[in-house]
């Protein structure tokens, strides 16, 4: 039996072989490849839960060595291969001949604790051509989400030992269905049909979960922005595919999200982070690199309300990933490379008091104030927002139906399912394929572009968004409406309100 364990650092983590020697000296436990910190923790925990768990620690010297031995690692994580290690040693002969994952961390009674990062874990074991594993019964669920790996959950030391000398206690998970195009989505609806909303920032959040985008709401306390978003986002936003799925676990597990079988299913994550969090807490990092709130929100969305009162500096920093779907991370002399294909979500105020645009109350902000307030996103940032919705008081509302929404976006997200790529994510050759507009549509793109100076990433977003609201419908060719209605929520959009703030800063709305 050859044993192996796991060292978590960022996404990928490495392989420990766990390899223990016994020879002739005075009794004890020799550790190489561990910190000194942690071998005296390890060796303590380790004999006594031998010992309480009716096995007697060998009377030899012990030597064990955790390779590779320049690799930082996390000893809590390894009692359980250790400790089965030292109980194999000697008599090989009666346990399994293959090579086996091993994690858990042991109390002193012998019981065997949950940890983190098991999906990394066994992910990794089974490209590395590991076929079975032990893990601890608490991480089971979470283990048997990586499919072609045999693996066995365990309470104790001694049902460990029991596990290891009979392959038919490992059990391989059930083939899932890999959903390819089908569309589904939650069977649960709170109530959202119920709610009255702004017509027109029900259909911004609707386009913006059809395709992907990244969208910006701005308006006035109290008009519905972060009601929107937090009750009609989850309800209409579909299943992932079982392929998306697995990286959400695994990002999940790796931030020890998932102890106590708490496992994401095929719900996309909606992270919420708070307008205090540090640039670490949003883009990662610590000790061994863990995911921040963006990898948190892969394949997901990531929420800011009150988008304005963040740092700058965490506003900046979310460019890059939205550009490339990835975030990089250095720490000690190491890196990780996370996915982070997030989808932004905002919600702000038109102005630092919010009354701008409200009929009925008087803004007191300066133009100082407000160019401020608003110079905290940036043009890069905004460039990169699909949709921006600028309220107004006299907006239409209207009660949501989730049915007709999901059949709308159902209908989109089968055709881009079918293409392969979610239209948000289109590159721009692979945009100058897959868009098909008529002729007064693409004259209008000219027309806009030349008459408000817009950029060749402003003409890219309205293009990505005209064809998404094209497969709301069904349809794959873009018309001049579908161009009109994106080009009302673009940039530009931004821009004129920015400008009208200006001219109107400590004046009544």
């Amino acid at each position: 039996m050859k044993i192996f364990t796991f060292s978590p650092f960022g996404y990928e983590g490495a392989l420990v072989s766990v390899e223990v020697d016994l020879r002739n000296g005075i009794p004890a436990a020799d550790f190489a490849g561990l910190s000194d910190g942690a071998v005296k923790e390890t060796r303590g925990r380790i004999r006594a839960a031998i010992r309480n768990s009716g096995f007697e620690f060998p009377k030899e010297r012990v030597l064990v060595s955790l390779s590779p031995a320049d690799l930082k690692k996390d000893g809590a994580l390894m009692d359980l291969a250790v400790a089965a290690g030292i109980l194999a040693a000697g008599n090989e002969e009666n346990y399994i001949k293959e090579r086996v994952l091993i994690l858990g961390e042991l109390e002193l009674s012998g019981k065997v604790r949950s940890c983190r990062a098991v999906h990394a874990a066994v992910s990794m074991a089974l490209s590395a051509g590991i076929r079975y594993a032990v893990v601890p019964k608490e991480n089971l669920a979470e283990a048997r989400e990586v499919q072609g790996i045999k693996v066995a959950g365990v309470e104790t030391l001694a049902e460990t030992e029991d596990v290891l000398k009979n392959t038919s206690c490992f059990l391989e998970a059930e083939s899932h269905v890999h959903y390819g195009t089908e569309v589904s989505f939650s069977d649960d609806i709170r109530g959202t049909n119920d709610l009255k909303l702004p017509k027109r920032l029900v259909r911004a959040v609707s386009v913006a979960v059809a395709g992907k985008h990244s969208l910006l709401a701005v308006g006035a306390p109290g008009w519905g922005k972060t009601l929107a978003i937090q009750s009609l986002v989850p309800e209409i936003a579909p299943n992932l595919t079982w392929e998306e799925a697995q990286t959400v676990t695994r990002i999940r597990s790796i931030a020890g999200l998932t102890r106590g079988g708490d496992i994401p299913g095929r719900r996309p994550p909606f992270r919420i982070p708070h307008q205090t969090a540090s640039l670490e807490g949003i883009c990662g990092g610590g000790v061994d690199c863990r995911p921040g709130e963006i990898s948190l929100a892969h394949n997901g969305f990531l929420f800011l309300d009150e988008a304005a009162e963040f740092r700058t500096s965490v506003l900046q920093m979310l460019r890059v990933p939205l550009e490339s779907g990835v975030i990089a991370l250095s720490r000690a002399g190491r890196s990780t490379t996370y996915p982070a294909r997030f989808q932004l979500l905002m919600a702000a105020n038109p102005c630092p008091c919010g009354n701008f645009g409200n009929k009925d109350k008087l803004c007191l902000c300066s133009g100082h104030s407000i160019r401020q307030y608003w110079n905290k996103f940036g043009v890069p940032l905004i460039d990169r927002v699909g949709i921006v919705c600028a309220m107004d008081a006299d907006d239409e509302k209207e009660s949501v139906s989730v049915g007709e929404l999901r059949d709308r976006i159902r209908r989109a997200f089968e055709i881009q399912r079918r293409r392969g790529i979610y239209n948000q994510h289109l590159s721009p050759y692979e945009l100058s394929r897959h868009f098909k507009g008529d002729e007064e549509a693409e004259g209008m793109l000219c027309t806009h572009g030349a008459e408000n100076g817009a950029s060749a990433r402003d003409l890219a977003n309205i293009r990505k968004v005209s064809l998404t609201m094209a497969n709301m419908d069904g349809r794959e060719t873009v018309s001049a409406a579908d161009v009109r209605e994106a080009i009302s929520y673009s940039r530009k959009v931004f821009a004129d309100l920015y400008a009208a703030c200006f001219d109107n800063g400590g004046k009544t709305a």
